[in-house]
């Protein structure tokens, strides 16, 4: 028994790196049996298969671990919670071995039917009596955690001699000097072409090109055969979704053979409706990649007229800013409120990879989302993204009203309605109003009334109450939901969109195969071999910035933009610096925001025509209340400038880092603190438009919580200064939060909530009364209004 006590005191390991091998934990040494010493170690049961990946890349002998043996307790076995006792045993084992297929080698008596191949030393599965193995064990007393008992970790065979890898001299000129498969990377990629229709020629010659560039093989993937790759096309051919006729049963099947990719799964019942949660491994690895202390965002109803059930896909944003799916949740449309549960579960897998694992924002599509549950599980700020209500009022206003004057009049109406909301001056009135002023256009007010009317009641409460994500964000979402349109609703048979099993299996197979490539590093190799749907390319904000300056003409109510593409073409832009602009180009008339209407946007807000974007305003509407409600203890004060100076110098840090690879023009943006004379201390720069995230609450927030999420990234993703709510003061209490009776230098705190940066404004920083400071060009200092009243800084609400 003492031997278990020590054995259950030793600490859970669980390295921060994707994977990780035996270098990377600290190995004890308990008693065994007979007498025996062995090595073990405890680690989480669900990072086992990281830590076979990791002794898997091995520098000094690569090779991959197989499992030998496994022993498993069924589910339904009834058993005592013996501390000894266990639930799972696995015995994992180096593949060139145990057998020994060379001349004179030592085959088990199990293994005596063994037929040898034809020059044997040289096939990838040769078994050379390699004893490297380990055991993992899963205990009932901790069912969470995984005991490994790793004794014999050199690759040598019962001779003691390297049997494989460059430290085995007989190995040269074989397959046994490399691991015996092909890497991970390079299956997916083989996978991943022959789902979009590369041909296995081309694949091969491909390879072999780039193996012969090098100099000749240098490690197992540059031995890749045809015949594998043929095999593995011949394996796709003859696949089937409908492994059923029951397309509950075959979903059954499906998730049984893939448990690997599936994080969440509840069948239909009496209380639960039927939902499906998939992510595969490199899925999971993009989400720790691109959403650590950065963002997540959610386009929550994808094929809610044409498939069976809505898929709601969860998006990271790469360096690109464009959006990775990192999660799809398929699930009938009326249990799209349940998500609690599913979160969680995604959350824990991804905190079980990486514990330090934290999200900076969560981005909603949806008025309806479940907010406080996105809080509950990732514990961070919550924003709204109108691109889906933006997309459908822009593409029908195309479809349904045919005179362009009234279109683009409709078009500014609309967007005036949302921007005075989101300003707080506005409220539903404003839609009533609409639909007052142009009953003339009685197609396109139909659809409107019908569809949109009954839910802009929660519409209007969410522009209120959420703060927006930037433009990029929603030029990210437009150009990832045409992206799944394209690759996934192309099936010439579409009676398959009734089925959950096709759309089971399309989203893991083909869907996942063109995302993946999207990332490879490689794709050009192949580029010439694309179809039409599998061209990303970058989205619109980003094609925005490559278009110059001088292409951009401003004529009244008007802008000229020329094409990139052809140089004699001029694109009209209507309605001139706002987001609800019409544009006449193709990607326009599908209802999405093109390059065009983002260029224009930028050089009206240059010029000073166009007001800051509402991301901006309701950043700076929250830094003016920090303003309005003192801290009352001089600790907090003293507490709050010093976090102060310490945003102020990591954002120096981090920009001055980065800006060698700066290529656009910055903007500005303030950091708002006070030095002893009450003065703005200084402007900071803020690369392109992206978005701080905040945290909602309804009370003074506590600065403390602060600096662990403070991130910034010069890439393109978001700054996260959010802070959770204390209760210093009451948001309905604000007159009894007075003046400090203390000497400056002073700080206020927030009542409701700190917002996201999206951009700065490029004339000046525009206040809530309507002026504006002036910034001197030459010298970058602001010259801010004089203060008015008992405001230190200068600013009155």
């Amino acid at each position: 028994m003492a031997r278990w006590d020590e054995i259950l005191s030793l600490p859970v390991q669980n390295p921060p790196s994707l994977e990780f091998s035996a270098a990377d934990l600290v190995w004890s040494k308990v008693e065994g049996w007979r007498d025996n010493i062995d090595r073990v170690a405890l680690i989480p049961y669900a990072r086992v298969d990281d830590f076979v990946r990791g002794e898997s890349s091995n520098k000094d002998c690569p090779s991959r671990f197989h499992v030998e043996a496994r022993r498993k307790r069924p589910l339904e076995m009834a058993y005592k919670p013996k501390v000894d006792g266990i639930l799972e045993y696995i015995l994992y084992w180096c593949s060139f071995g145990p057998d020994d297929h060379r001349k004179g080698g030592i085959v088990r008596p199990s293994r005596t039917n063994y037929v040898p191949k034809k020059n044997n030393a040289g096939r990838p599965n040769t078994k050379r009596g390699c004893t490297c193995h380990f055991i993992v064990k899963r205990l009932i007393a901790e069912p969470s955690v995984a005991l490994i008992i790793y004794n014999q970790d050199k690759h040598v065979d019962k001779k003691g001699l390297p049997c494989h890898g460059p430290q085995d001299k007989k190995a040269a000129g074989t397959r046994a000097m490399f691991a015996p498969y092909i890497s991970e990377d390079l299956r997916l990629r083989v996978l991943s072409l022959l789902y979009v229709g590369v041909s296995v020629e081309t694949i091969m010659q491909r390879h072999n090109e780039s193996v012969e560039r090098q100099g000749g093989p240098t490690n197992r993937d540059d031995l890749l055969t045809h015949r594998y790759v043929r095999r593995q096309e011949r394996s796709i051919r003859r696949s089937t979704y409908e492994l059923d006729a029951d397309d509950a049963i075959s979903i059954d099947m499906w998730v049984e053979s893939h448990q690997s990719h599936v994080f969440f799964y509840e069948e239909f019942s009496d209380s639960e409706p039927f939902t499906l949660g998939i992510q595969t491994e490199w899925q999971l690895q993009q989400m720790i990649r691109f959403g650590n202390r950065s963002l997540v965002a959610s386009d929550s109803r994808f094929g809610t007229n044409k498939l069976k059930y809505p898929i709601h896909s969860l998006l990271v944003f790469d360096s690109d800013n464009k959006a990775i799916p990192v999660a799809w949740v398929i699930a009938p449309a009326f249990g799209s409120t349940e998500t609690h549960r599913w979160m969680r579960a995604l959350y824990n897998r991804v905190c079980a990879k990486d514990p330090s694992w934290k999200l900076a924002g969560f981005i909603v599509d949806d008025p309806l989302a479940d907010v406080l549950a996105i809080r509950d599980v990732f514990q961070c700020s919550v924003l709204l993204c109108f691109w889906r209500l933006r997309h459908a009022w822009h593409k029908n206003l195309v479809k349904r009203c045919q005179e362009t004057e009234m279109r683009v009049e409709m078009a500014r109406q609309l967007g005036q309605a949302v921007d005075n909301i989101c300003r707080g001056d506005g409220n539903v009135n404003l839609f009533q109003s609409f639909m007052d002023d142009f009953v003339e256009a009685h197609h396109f007010m139909d659809y409107f009334k019908a569809a949109w009317y009954p839910r802009i009641g929660s519409w209007t409460a969410a522009l209120k109450n959420l703060p927006l994500a930037s433009q990029e964000t929603c030029a990210a979402l437009e150009f990832y939901h045409n992206q799944l349109r394209l690759r996934l609703l192309n099936e010439d048979n579409t009676s398959a969109y009734q089925r959950a099993d096709w759309l089971v299996d399309k989203l893991g197979t083909t869907v996942h195969a063109f995302f993946w490539l999207d990332e490879y590093s490689e794709k050009e190799d192949f580029s010439r071999y694309r179809k039409d749907e599998w061209a990303s390319g970058l989205t619109s904000w980003r094609n925005a910035l490559k278009i110059p300056d001088s292409d951009v003409t401003l004529e009244g109510e008007c802008a000229k933009v020329t094409s990139q593409t052809l140089r004699d073409k001029v694109h009209i832009v209507w309605n001139p610096g706002s987001v609800f602009s019409l544009c006449d180009c193709k990607w326009a008339d599908m209802g999405y925001l093109c390059e065009h209407v983002f260029k224009v946007i930028k050089v009206c807000r240059e010029r000073g025509s166009a007001l800051p974007s509402i991301s901006l305003f309701q950043y700076k509407r929250a830094l003016l209340e920090m303003l309005r409600c003192p801290p009352h203890d001089s600790v907090i004060r003293d507490h709050a400038i010093s976090l102060a100076v310490f945003v102020q110098k990591q954002l120096s840090t981090l920009i001055d880092e980065g800006s060698s690879n700066i290529t656009d023009k910055s903007q500005s943006i303030r950091v708002i603190s006070e030095n002893q004379g009450g003065d703005l201390i200084e402007e900071r720069n803020c690369l392109n438009e992206n978005s701080l995230s905040s945290s909602d609450g309804h009370n003074c927030m506590d600065m403390s919580e602060t600096p662990g999420r403070i991130t910034e990234n010069l890439g393109g993703n978001l700054t996260d200064m959010a802070v959770k709510p204390n209760g210093f003061c009451n948001e309905t209490d604000t007159e009894n939060c007075g003046k400090m009776d203390v000497d400056r230098p002073s700080t206020r705190s927030s009542t409701r909530r700190l917002l996201h940066v999206e951009e700065g404004a490029s004339n000046g920083f525009l206040l809530e009364n309507g002026k504006r400071d002036s910034i001197n060009k030459t010298t970058g200092v602001v010259n801010a209004p004089p203060p008015d009243g008992n405001d230190p800084a200068g600013f009155k609400g």
